[in-house]
């Protein structure tokens, strides 16, 4: 099973730093937070790109997805092309985006977020796949599920995929079993944390929540979907950080894993 983490864990660490953190920790692959404090953002030149991905793919590593803030489904103009931009040039699998969507839509009548996204979708390039993360208004694995269903249909042969955040769609009254049924068509790759239920499922240290971990790998049991720790210390300070975090989910997910 693929283990990778994603940067969000050690917020304007180096790319030296990362390296370092996924040899010590036998990681195979990296979600790379994008943003302008971060060595991975759009406004890389060229050369840049060059090295950063000539460095990345020297280590072992893949990089499964440049992780955006974009939103697919909002009003304002989003800078989608550009991240795919940047993924393609680094050789990622593709960007992870938002929903992002303030409307509700039907069965048979989408909203107006989701007619934006549908538009984004058929007008973006294609190097590099669109990642419609499990989050905010489509958290829960049947929103997205109706998303991508209705992707499928208004725009046949697009390139949008799912990461499922587990623990979001969990956080939505869905078992692990429920979502993956609901999200395999369209899946990449899988994130996982812990979060407590008793807290409003806020992250936790990893062992003290009740993330229904054992649950999720037997669902994904015989599959090889990349697992990736998404550890929220950039936005939750009071979580352990990354470098004590990685060998407490490896533990965590071993004894199930093997």
């Amino acid at each position: 099973m693929t283990f990778a983490f994603s940067t969000l864990g050690c917020p304007g660490a180096s790319l030296d730093h990362v390296l370092e953190l996924a040899k010590s920790n036998e990681i195979s692959g990296l979600e790379l937070r994008a943003a302008d404090e971060e060595f991975t953002n759009t406004g890389l030149t060229p050369a840049q790109r060059r090295e950063l991905r000539s460095r990345i793919e020297d280590a072992g590593l893949e990089i499964l997805a440049v992780s955006s803030y974009v939103k697919l489904c909002a009003v304002e103009d989003q800078p989608l092309e550009a991240h795919l931009e940047l993924a393609a040039d680094l050789g990622a699998r593709g960007v992870r985006v938002f929903p992002g969507d303030d409307g509700e839509g039907t069965a048979d009548a989408p909203s107006a977020g989701e007619i934006r996204a549908l538009d984004r979708v058929t007008s973006a390039p294609t190097d590099s796949q669109i990642l419609l993360e499990t989050h905010d208004s489509h958290s829960a694995g049947r929103k997205m599920a109706a998303l991508l269903t209705r992707l499928d249909t208004d725009v046949p042969g697009h390139n949008a995929k799912v990461i499922w955040d587990s623990a979001h769609t969990w956080s939505h009254g869905e078992s692990p079993a429920e979502s993956f049924a609901l999200l395999k068509p369209w899946l990449e790759f899988v994130q996982i944390k812990e979060s407590d239920s008793k807290q409003q499922y806020r992250p936790v240290a990893i062992g003290t929540g009740d993330f229904p971990i054992r649950d999720l790998l037997t669902t994904l049991d015989g599959t090889d979907y990349p697992l990736s720790l998404e550890w929220e210390l950039k936005w939750h300070p009071h979580l352990p950080p990354l470098e004590e975090a990685l060998p407490a989910t490896q533990s965590w997910i071993s004894p199930v894993a093997q």
